[in-house]
């Protein structure tokens, strides 16, 4: 298995702005030996690899070790440069059948466009080798590990493979559908500027133009206002000044539910500039002061169905709770003090926004079954034709 790790790298042109190079073990927990941005030269990365000493320990946790690549590796304080468009491959390399469930963190990992190669051995499930890889095609075994030198150049092939797909991942990756949902009863009328300027700080951080960021802001009370659609402007100049022009709405009632089914109706559309239907991300970030007058329940389920990743932002008179559910997460739900103290969020928000999971599933077997022995994963500015 190091062989085949020392031979992959050797193949690369690793360079700070080439290719970058990860190796994590697991058994019953991972362990990263170095992350992405630790070795910055093909010689430091080969010796690294040659020090490697086995890990041992049972039993083999592959679901637990995918979750922690992508929480931990797959990151950018190690290196990730997904963003940038850069290919994300993770290559598996599993000795038998996993004791705990793969299922959802594999999905998690596809769905953030990252390229997953599985090899098995005899001992090795091959419909969850395909269940945990890209796709079904991605999957590969040999009889036992020392036959590892004939499925090399079968890994580049399907490899090169992946790189027209880079592309069409890069562009959805880049671009966001982003609907602010404004609270505007009479409650938030001295806390209204403070709104608006969490809004222009998350607008300052976005790619606006007409392929990239759009964005759009809805006021609510008893009814849902439009400000401006995600197709009405297309410069960040043009969002910030309609931003900074907004008149608070007021009203009394705070109808969280109607205003969510309004935005699936009347927002998220193709008229209205959503891309939902173009793999585009569509993000709803929420400000609410209170709780509900009506139902959140059954809106926001149906916008969760289809795939609006919202961020429910609350202050001292929300509901917790009802703000988790109205979220796409739990962990997705967001509480200050006062609206004044938001300058804390749009990082975490932009965090979030940067981990944003896209449609992009193959269809895979239902079936299950495998194990990990040494997850290798590498990260390449090219689309590795060279391998």
């Amino acid at each position: 298995m190091r062989d085949f790790v020392e031979k992959l790298v050797d193949k690369l042109s690793v360079g700070e702005n080439k290719d970058r190079v990860s190796v994590v073990q697991y058994s019953r927990e991972a362990e990263v030996h170095f992350s992405l941005n630790t070795h910055r030269t093909r010689e430091d990365v080969m010796d690294a690899v040659r020090g490697l000493r086995h890990r041992g320990g049972r039993p083999l946790n592959t679901g637990a070790a995918l979750q922690y690549v992508m929480d931990n590796v797959f990151t950018n304080s190690t290196g990730i440069r997904r963003l940038q468009g850069v290919p994300q491959i993770l290559i598996l390399l599993a000795g038998g059948r996993s004791f705990d469930n793969v299922e959802t963190p594999a999905s998690a990992l596809k769905q953030r466009g990252i390229f997953v190669f599985a090899i098995g051995s005899r001992t090795s499930d091959s419909r969850e080798l395909q269940r945990l890889s890209f796709e079904p095609s991605y999957a590969l075994s040999v009889s036992d590990f020392s036959g590892l030198d004939t499925v090399q150049e079968q890994i580049s092939s399907l490899m090169s493979t992946a790189a027209p797909k880079v592309g069409i991942l890069h562009r959805i990756l880049t671009s966001r559908d982003v609907v602010f949902l404004l609270d505007a009863t009479d409650a938030t009328r001295s806390d209204f500027p403070a709104m608006q300027d969490f809004v222009q700080r998350v607008v300052e951080m976005l790619l606006v133009d007409e392929k990239k960021d759009r964005v759009s802001v809805v006021q609510y009370s008893r009814d849902p206002a439009v400000q401006f659609y995600l197709n009405t402007y297309m410069t960040k100049d043009e969002i910030l000044n309609a931003v900074r022009n907004l008149r608070h709405k007021g009203g009394r009632s705070l109808n969280t539910g109607a205003a969510l089914q309004y935005l699936r109706e009347n927002v998220f559309t193709a008229s209205s500039g959503s891309r939902r239907l173009e793999g585009v991300p569509q993000v709803l970030i929420l400000l609410s002061s209170g709780r509900s007058a009506d139902s959140v329940d059954a809106p926001a389920s149906a916008l969760k169905q289809m795939g609006i990743l919202t961020f429910a932002v609350g202050s001292r008179g929300s509901d917790s709770r009802e703000l988790q559910r109205i979220s796409h997460r739990p962990t997705s739900a967001f509480s200050v003090a006062e609206f004044t103290d938001l300058s804390s969020v749009p990082q975490q928000l932009l965090a979030s926004l940067e981990a944003l999971p896209i449609d992009v599933t193959p269809e895979t077997p239902t079936d299950s079954g495998t194990s990990i022995m040494q997850p290798f994963r590498c990260h390449s500015r090219t689309p590795f034709t060279s391998l």
